[in-house]
This record gives C-alpha cells, sequence and structure tokens, in this order.
C-alpha cells in the first residue's frame, strides 16, 4: 500500500520510484528471460514481431534495443502483469479497476544503448481521461551514467507538447521549441527490483548507455478502466474487456477536460509498419501470440498502440543525422522520435 507522502508526490510530480517490489528470485528469473531471448535474436537479422534491433546488430553479435511484448513469450514476464506490488500501488492512485495494455523491454545495452528521446507517452494514445501510466521494472540497478530515465517534475499538469516534424506525428518533442527546462530533469535511480511509475503527460526521455553496465528496463501500460481510448482500440470489445487485471470493466467512459493533440497524420514509417501489423504482408501480426497465451485475455491481446510500437528506431536514426551533438552524457537528444525509455 502507498503511503498518502507517496500519493501527494506522484500527484505533484507525475512520477514514483518504490523500491525493493521484486524479491531477488524474481529478478534472476526476469535475468533468465533475457539471456534467452538474446540467445534468439542471433537468428534475426532485421526488426520483427519480437525484435527491434540496434543498427549494429550482426547474428555473430547480437545487439537489441527492445523486445516487443515479453509478457507474450515469456512466463516470468507474463506473471508481472498481475504482480500484487505493481497492482496495488496503481489501485492506490486510481481505485480498483484497472486495465492492461502492453509491454515492452528496453535493452539499453552496455556502452551503446540508444539515448532515447523526450516525449510524452498521451501524444500517442490520448483517453477520455489521464488515469494512465507506465510502469517500469528495473532488472538491473539504474544510475545517471547507465541511462537512468529522466522525468521533468509536474509536467503532467502541462501542456501536451508538439510531437509532430515537418507536419507528420513523430513521437517526440524539441524542448527548446516548447520552453522545457531541462535542468529540472530528475533521474530514476534504484536497485534491481524497484518499479518506477510515470504518468502518461509527463515528459521523460532517457540518455546513451555510456557506462560498461546493462540497463534493462521492463515496461508495463496500464489505465484506469474508465479511461476508454479516444482512436479506439483493436479486436473485439470481449477481447479489450479481457485485459482488465483488477476489479471490474464499465461502458461508462469518465470524460475529464485534459488537452488532447491527435497523433495524426503518421509518418510514413509508422504508416508502413502499421499496414503490416493489420496484416497486408506475411508478417505475423503483432496481436497473434508466438506462443501458447499466459492467459487471461491480456496475454494474448496486449498489443498496444500501433503508432507507438512501430517505426521507432527508423525515426531515431533520423534524429541522430539531423542533431548532430548526439547523446549528451547527462540528458537525451533535444529532438527525434524513439519512444521508449
Amino acid at each position: 500500500m502507498l503511503a498518502k507522502s507517496q500519493i501527494d508526490a506522484y500527484n505533484r510530480d507525475g512520477y514514483l520510484v518504490l523500491e525493493n517490489v521484486l524479491s531477488p528470485a524474481e529478478v534472476a528469473r526476469l535475468r533468465a528471460g533475457v539471456d534467452a531471448f538474446m540467445a534468439g535474436a542471433r537468428k534475426v537479422t532485421t526488426h520483427d514481431d519480437i525484435y527491434d534491433l540496434e543498427n549494429s546488430h550482426t547474428p555473430e553479435n547480437p545487439r537489441v534495443r527492445r523486445i516487443k511484448t515479453p509478457h507474450r513469450h515469456d512466463e516470468a514476464f507474463g506473471r508481472l502483469v498481475t504482480h500484487p506490488g505493481v497492482i496495488g500501488a496503481l489501485s492506490d492512485l486510481w481505485g480498483p479497476d484497472i486495465r492492461f495494455d502492453y509491454s515492452k523491454l528496453n535493452m539499453k545495452s552496455a556502452g551503446f544503448g540508444a539515448p532515447v528521446q523526450w516525449h510524452q507517452d498521451w501524444a500517442f494514445y490520448p483517453h477520455t481521461n489521464d488515469d494512465l501510466a507506465a510502469v517500469g521494472v528495473m532488472i538491473d540497478d539504474c544510475e545517471p551514467d547507465n541511462g537512468s530515465m529522466l522525468m521533468i517534475p509536474g509536467s503532467h499538469k502541462g501542456p501536451i507538447h508538439d510531437h509532430h516534424e515537418n507536419g507528420r506525428f513523430c513521437g517526440a518533442i524539441d524542448p527548446r521549441q516548447c520552453g522545457i527546462d531541462l535542468s529540472k530533469a530528475v533521474p530514476l535511480t534504484g536497485k534491481a527490483g524497484s518499479i518506477t511509475i510515470h504518468h502518461v503527460r509527463t515528459v521523460h526521455g532517457s540518455a546513451a548507455n555510456e557506462s560498461g553496465r546493462e540497463r534493462r528496463l521492463f515496461l508495463m501500460m496500464y489505465r484506469a478502466a474508465d479511461a476508454w481510448p479516444l482512436l479506439g482500440f483493436p479486436g473485439t470489445l470481449a477481447e479489450y474487456d479481457s485485459m482488465m487485471v483488477a476489479g471490474k470493466t464499465s461502458v461508462e467512459p469518465r470524460m475529464t477536460p485534459v488537452p488532447v493533440r491527435l497523433p495524426l497524420p503518421p509518418a510514413d514509417s509508422v504508416l508502413r509498419a502499421t499496414s503490416v501489423a493489420r496484416g497486408s504482408s506475411d508478417a505475423t501480426p503483432p496481436r497473434k501470440p508466438r506462443t501458447k497465451p499466459c492467459s487471461p485475455g491480456w496475454a494474448a491481446f496486449g498489443s498496444g498502440s500501433s503508432a507507438e510500437q512501430a517505426g521507432s528506431a527508423s525515426a531515431s536514426s533520423r534524429a541522430a543525422a539531423r542533431d548532430p551533438r548526439g547523446a549528451l552524457p547527462r540528458h537525451p537528444v533535444a529532438t527525434g522520435c524513439d519512444t521508449a525509455a
């Protein structure tokens, strides 16, 4: 159970760090799962429905940027979706009715883990209210020099900044154009087994991992059950309701006066990847589990925003070419389109 001071801090700052939520045994099982994913990466040469690869990846020397929906492919990650420490904290913030959305594992590997551009998750999937958050599980100790997430305190109470470039949604903001004071950025640090919770509207990013230590972070996205996506959801209502992880669903969306800027029109790379996701190529559709689902429904259908899941690798490559400064030691680059912390 969260203390009142922790709830007040989340409401004030837009983020929390909770220590020792996972046991050492749970962390060890996650690390074993990561090892299995890395072994599988030796069999791939390009991005697919599981792997986002670094540009320097080869089968002989696998370099993975991100694992997509690991909860669907590994039992240890699947169990975390309903971990009592996670669901209990979210219930204290929102109430008893909670719906899972999707997950991803950001590798941020030692020495070459790429930076993540400043952004707000809300830009990708606006809802009828903003009781949404991302929960990050630290598989490794997270410190500033290995690319810990950086948060701008209180930014969840401000505007939704423009995440467009040349008239198309690119998924990142330029803080120099938005008046964001980067000197106020706070690193979310902690030991392996700790978790972070950050509000869907909080401005955040992360620098490159220039250390010799891994910084693997498992991110799970959740929303209050009465927060309904303005752009709709994939699949049927029954499939959507199967993603409930606590409490009960409702067909009465709670409407609040929150700022909204739609992620439209999408970037060309997102259009192409979304087309693949919808089955217009021979690629495996993201919503279809590659392995037997961990059950219940969220194990099979947690696929998240197609705009956020797609196109991030190519977008960040464009950002690096556009901004000659590259990754700053303590802050992510100010422009670009990579979208996962």
